[in-house]
Protein backbone atom coordinates (compact mmCIF):
# COMPACT_ATOMS: atom_id res chain seq x y z
CA UNK A 1 0.00 0.00 0.00
CA UNK A 2 1.09 3.28 -0.91
CA UNK A 3 -0.04 6.84 1.17
CA UNK A 4 -0.45 10.11 -0.86
CA UNK A 5 -0.92 13.04 1.34
CA UNK A 6 -1.45 16.21 0.42
CA UNK A 7 -0.50 19.49 2.24
CA UNK A 8 -2.34 22.45 2.94
CA UNK A 9 -4.67 24.27 5.52
CA UNK A 10 -8.46 22.85 6.02
CA UNK A 11 -11.50 25.25 5.91
CA UNK A 12 -13.12 26.99 3.00
CA UNK A 13 -11.06 30.18 3.70
CA UNK A 14 -7.83 28.43 2.74
CA UNK A 15 -9.64 26.17 -0.07
CA UNK A 16 -7.51 27.90 -3.16
CA UNK A 17 -4.85 29.17 -1.61
CA UNK A 18 -1.44 28.56 -2.71
CA UNK A 19 -0.18 26.39 0.52
CA UNK A 20 -3.22 24.32 -0.09
CA UNK A 21 -1.96 22.87 -3.55
CA UNK A 22 -1.18 19.50 -1.78
CA UNK A 23 -5.33 18.85 -1.13
CA UNK A 24 -5.58 20.50 -5.09
CA UNK A 25 -3.88 17.67 -6.71
CA UNK A 26 -4.93 14.90 -4.45
CA UNK A 27 -8.77 15.66 -5.09
CA UNK A 28 -7.70 14.95 -8.62
CA UNK A 29 -5.95 12.24 -7.82
CA UNK A 30 -8.94 10.79 -6.44
CA UNK A 31 -11.39 10.36 -9.93
CA UNK A 32 -8.12 8.45 -11.00
CA UNK A 33 -7.97 6.26 -8.23
CA UNK A 34 -11.95 6.08 -8.09
CA UNK A 35 -11.76 7.04 -4.64
CA UNK A 36 -13.57 10.11 -2.01
CA UNK A 37 -12.21 10.95 1.08
CA UNK A 38 -15.25 9.50 3.06
CA UNK A 39 -13.48 8.61 6.45
CA UNK A 40 -12.37 11.25 8.99
CA UNK A 41 -9.62 9.53 11.01
CA UNK A 42 -5.42 10.52 12.25
CA UNK A 43 -6.89 13.82 12.23
CA UNK A 44 -7.36 13.83 8.53
CA UNK A 45 -9.54 13.27 5.56
CA UNK A 46 -9.35 9.90 4.60
CA UNK A 47 -10.20 7.52 1.28
CA UNK A 48 -8.83 4.49 -0.24
CA UNK A 49 -8.66 3.50 -3.82
CA UNK A 50 -6.40 1.99 -6.37
CA UNK A 51 -3.66 3.54 -8.95
CA UNK A 52 -1.62 1.31 -11.35
CA UNK A 53 -3.09 -1.42 -9.41
CA UNK A 54 -1.54 -1.00 -6.32
CA UNK A 55 -3.86 0.13 -3.25
CA UNK A 56 -3.40 3.90 -1.84
CA UNK A 57 -4.58 5.35 0.88
CA UNK A 58 -4.98 9.13 0.72
CA UNK A 59 -5.18 11.62 3.58
CA UNK A 60 -5.86 15.53 3.49
CA UNK A 61 -4.74 16.16 7.35
CA UNK A 62 -7.08 18.90 9.05
CA UNK A 63 -4.40 19.87 11.54
CA UNK A 64 -3.32 22.98 10.20
CA UNK A 65 0.09 22.31 8.09
CA UNK A 66 2.34 23.38 10.87
CA UNK A 67 1.21 19.67 12.87
CA UNK A 68 0.14 17.91 9.36
CA UNK A 69 2.70 15.04 9.94
CA UNK A 70 0.90 13.95 12.79
CA UNK A 71 -1.60 12.50 10.32
CA UNK A 72 0.17 11.41 8.31
CA UNK A 73 2.75 9.44 11.05
CA UNK A 74 -0.72 7.99 12.57
CA UNK A 75 -1.84 6.21 9.21
CA UNK A 76 1.66 5.28 8.07
CA UNK A 77 1.97 3.51 11.56
CA UNK A 78 -1.65 2.16 11.60
CA UNK A 79 -1.21 0.58 7.82
CA UNK A 80 2.31 -0.33 8.33
CA UNK A 81 3.16 2.19 5.77
CA UNK A 82 6.97 1.94 4.94
CA UNK A 83 8.11 5.63 4.89
CA UNK A 84 9.80 4.83 1.21
CA UNK A 85 5.94 4.12 0.02
CA UNK A 86 5.01 7.59 1.21
CA UNK A 87 4.35 10.59 -0.60
CA UNK A 88 4.00 14.69 0.35
CA UNK A 89 2.28 16.90 -2.30
CA UNK A 90 3.11 20.50 -1.08
CA UNK A 91 3.90 23.70 -2.35
CA UNK A 92 7.16 25.02 -2.91
CA UNK A 93 8.70 28.49 -3.19
CA UNK A 94 12.02 27.96 -4.02
CA UNK A 95 10.74 26.86 -7.61
CA UNK A 96 9.10 28.92 -10.58
CA UNK A 97 5.45 28.42 -10.76
CA UNK A 98 3.83 25.16 -12.22
CA UNK A 99 7.87 23.40 -11.90
CA UNK A 100 7.49 19.63 -10.17
CA UNK A 101 10.20 17.47 -8.54
CA UNK A 102 9.83 14.85 -7.30
CA UNK A 103 12.72 13.83 -4.68
CA UNK A 104 13.04 11.50 -2.06
CA UNK A 105 14.49 12.63 1.61
CA UNK A 106 15.91 16.33 2.10
CA UNK A 107 15.62 18.72 4.28
CA UNK A 108 11.77 20.82 5.23
CA UNK A 109 13.19 24.39 3.56
CA UNK A 110 11.84 26.16 5.97
CA UNK A 111 7.98 24.47 4.93
CA UNK A 112 6.16 24.01 8.10
CA UNK A 113 4.47 20.97 6.75
CA UNK A 114 7.51 19.22 5.92
CA UNK A 115 8.86 19.94 9.52
CA UNK A 116 6.28 18.34 11.36
CA UNK A 117 6.38 15.16 8.69
CA UNK A 118 9.93 14.50 9.51
CA UNK A 119 9.63 15.09 12.94
CA UNK A 120 6.21 12.84 13.42
CA UNK A 121 7.91 10.38 11.14
CA UNK A 122 11.28 10.38 12.63
CA UNK A 123 12.47 10.07 9.12
CA UNK A 124 12.80 12.45 6.13
CA UNK A 125 12.97 9.61 3.59
CA UNK A 126 9.48 9.96 2.31
CA UNK A 127 8.98 10.75 -1.28
CA UNK A 128 8.33 14.71 -1.82
CA UNK A 129 6.24 15.83 -5.35
CA UNK A 130 6.91 19.51 -4.83
CA UNK A 131 4.94 21.92 -6.73
CA UNK A 132 6.29 25.21 -7.66
CA UNK A 133 4.57 28.56 -6.33
CA UNK A 134 7.22 31.07 -7.26
CA UNK A 135 7.72 33.81 -4.29
CA UNK A 136 7.23 37.07 -3.69
CA UNK A 137 10.32 39.45 -5.39
CA UNK A 138 11.20 43.09 -4.59
CA UNK A 139 12.00 44.77 -1.38
CA UNK A 140 10.39 42.88 1.95
CA UNK A 141 9.72 39.77 -0.24
CA UNK A 142 11.08 37.93 3.26
CA UNK A 143 8.28 39.38 5.34
CA UNK A 144 5.85 39.05 2.54
CA UNK A 145 5.75 35.04 2.36
CA UNK A 146 3.18 34.38 5.11
CA UNK A 147 1.06 36.06 3.41
CA UNK A 148 1.69 35.25 0.21
CA UNK A 149 1.37 31.20 0.54
CA UNK A 150 -1.66 32.22 1.84
CA UNK A 151 -3.36 33.96 -1.06
CA UNK A 152 -4.84 32.87 -3.93
CA UNK A 153 -3.38 32.17 -7.73
CA UNK A 154 -3.34 35.49 -9.81
CA UNK A 155 -5.22 35.49 -13.04
CA UNK A 156 -2.60 34.25 -15.28
CA UNK A 157 -2.03 31.31 -12.64
CA UNK A 158 -5.17 30.59 -12.45
CA UNK A 159 -5.71 30.13 -16.19
CA UNK A 160 -2.79 27.47 -16.26
CA UNK A 161 -3.69 26.00 -12.73
CA UNK A 162 -6.22 23.07 -13.73
CA UNK A 163 -3.19 21.45 -16.34
CA UNK A 164 -0.55 22.00 -13.89
CA UNK A 165 -2.94 19.99 -10.83
CA UNK A 166 -3.43 17.45 -13.71
CA UNK A 167 0.58 17.01 -14.49
CA UNK A 168 0.74 16.91 -10.95
CA UNK A 169 -1.59 14.29 -10.39
CA UNK A 170 -0.36 12.16 -13.17
CA UNK A 171 3.02 12.15 -12.25
CA UNK A 172 2.58 11.47 -8.44
CA UNK A 173 0.18 8.10 -10.38
CA UNK A 174 3.17 7.02 -12.42
CA UNK A 175 5.22 6.92 -8.82
CA UNK A 176 2.85 4.71 -7.90
CA UNK A 177 2.32 2.59 -11.26
CA UNK A 178 6.60 2.88 -12.30
CA UNK A 179 8.24 4.02 -9.04
CA UNK A 180 10.66 6.57 -8.26
CA UNK A 181 12.98 6.98 -10.81
CA UNK A 182 10.71 6.70 -13.65
CA UNK A 183 8.39 9.73 -12.32
CA UNK A 184 11.49 11.24 -11.39
CA UNK A 185 13.22 11.18 -15.05
CA UNK A 186 10.16 11.98 -16.66
CA UNK A 187 8.62 15.15 -14.85
CA UNK A 188 11.53 16.52 -13.04
CA UNK A 189 12.91 18.25 -16.24
CA UNK A 190 9.46 19.64 -17.45
CA UNK A 191 9.65 23.47 -17.10
CA UNK A 192 5.87 24.49 -16.83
Amino acid sequence: MKLICGLGNPGREYERHRHNIGFMVVEALLSRARAELNQEKFQARVGQGTLGGEKVLFLEPQTYMNLSGRSVAEAARFYKVAVEDILVIHDELDMPFGRLQLKVGGGSGGHNGLKSTVSSLGADGFIRLRFGIGKPQGPNAKERVAGYVLSNFDDAERRQLDELIALAAEASETWVRDGLATAMNRYNKRAP
